[in-house]
């Protein structure tokens, strides 16, 4: 059973909660436009997943019918304890090798890129670590763990990991020396030199302890969240491309047809040496290290916010509905978020196509509603047909009354 379905809505009360204990405390820990794209690429992750979860439970399911050594019973509560701790050992060297090397880190960076640290930061998931993940957890299926077994340890392993994205519960004494908690984890997703490669595991902390790679996190050296190559983007597209680009420029560069292959598979921060002295990569003074910030109008904000909101509306469909959507429906909803989801990051960079970006996307949902009862994604009837052009006129109308506003504040 997939338990992260369920668990969506408790997501967002908790996220409510944390922001209600921010006011409280009379602290920041988050940002509008930093939150909204760690969900984006939650979002985009989930919407993704739908198309690609196939390659992790088909080769999952080969290796168990054809390399199992046994066949465990998924009735016995043993089995169940024995997966959900050997999954977790399974994902430790996962995220190991992600922090350890370049292909794989550039899936995983995207989880590392926001520069605050909230619960939105546990949401904000890569959408291409299907490509070599499984590899890791095939030794389940040597083993024998059943599918159905699988799919549920992986759904709790993954449920624990999003309350210790937190800044507001410290250490908590005897619980730090066996399970993954919020301080252990702050110092995993800063990029303080102490901090940097420690704290893998996903729920018990005690591989970190085992294999070397634990560090407590520390009063005299605070967390500073993020990464040392930063974003510098709001989208959640190119939050998922970064890395990759980094590296297939720096192979296209270089004139080793040796490092053209292996960059990928090296250390991660490896690069050719001779493209690493034409194209050096300035790297930021943590004691002057500011976060990324594009200063644009509240108006803008809550446009942005709330037609997020409708997009997240849009992937819960398709994600409650993704087993009885045929394929060439999935595709059209993944690319409607997906676009849209660039148009908002355009957005809230300020750049100078964002407003003609936005048209686009709000004249786009004519023809998109036309085909989508065509491939089966949801039958449109004339009420339907009047909603959504009501939505575009409102969406027109606030869109205009927010540039309107903007380009009066930058005027005053």
């Amino acid at each position: 059973m997939n338990f992260i379905l369920y668990a969506v809505p408790f997501f967002f009360v908790l996220i409510a909660v944390e922001l209600l204990a921010d006011r409280w405390r009379k602290v920041s820990n988050y940002r509008v436009a930093d939150a909204i794209n760690s969900l984006s690429t939650g979002v985009l992750s989930t919407t993704t997943g739908l198309l690609t979860k196939g390659v992790g439970l088909v080769t999952y399911a080969f290796a168990l019918e054809h390399l199992a050594l046994w066949q465990l019973p998924a009735q016995s509560l043993w089995v169940w304890v024995f997966a959900f701790v050997a999954y977790d050992l399974c994902y430790y060297w996962l995220h190991r090798m992600g922090h350890e090397r370049n292909i794989l880190w550039a899936a995983h960076s995207v989880h590392h890129q926001s520069e605050d640290y909230n619960l939105s930061t546990a949401l904000r998931q890569t959408s291409t670590g299907f490509l070599l993940s499984w590899i890791f957890y095939l030794p389940l299926a040597v083993i024998g763990v059943p599918l159905a077994v699988f799919v549920a340890v992986a759904s709790l392993n993954l449920l624990y990991q999003f309350w210790v994205h937190t800044r507001h519960i410290p250490k908590l004494g005897w619980f730090e020396q066996v399970f993954v908690t919020p301080s252990n984890h702050r110092a995993h997703h800063a990029q303080n030199p102490i901090y940097m490669d420690r704290n893998y595991g996903g729920v018990f902390i005690v591989w970190d302890r085992l294999f070397g790679t634990f560090q407590e996190e520390l009063d005299s050296d605070p967390p500073v969240f993020g990464v040392t190559t930063p974003l510098r983007s709001w989208n959640p597209v190119w939050a998922n491309l970064q890395f990759y680009a980094r590296l297939a420029s720096d192979a296209r560069h270089t004139a080793s047809w040796k490092d053209k292959l292996r960059i990928w598979f090296m250390r991660t921060g490896w690069r050719p040496a001779d493209v690493a002295q034409m194209h050096p990569i300035e790297m930021f003074d943590l004691g002057h290290f500011c976060k990324y910030e594009v200063p644009i109008s509240l108006a803008r904000q809550l446009y942005v916010g709330v037609q997020f909101s409708l997009y997240t509306l849009l992937g819960s469909y398709l994600l409650s509905n993704g087993e009885k959507l045929p394929s060439p429906a999935l595709m059209l909803g993944w690319g409607w978020v997906a676009f849209g989801l660039f148009v908002f990051g355009a957005a809230l960079e300020d750049r100078p196509s964002a407003v003609k970006l936005e048209g686009l996307r709000l004249v786009a949902h004519l023809p998109l509603m036309a085909v989508a009862p065509l491939v089966g994604l949801w039958q449109v009837s004339a009420l339907g047909w009047a909603m959504t052009l009501t939505y575009m006129a409102l969406s027109a109308a606030a869109l205009y009354g927010a540039r309107v506003r903007f380009t009066r504040l930058e005027g005053s």
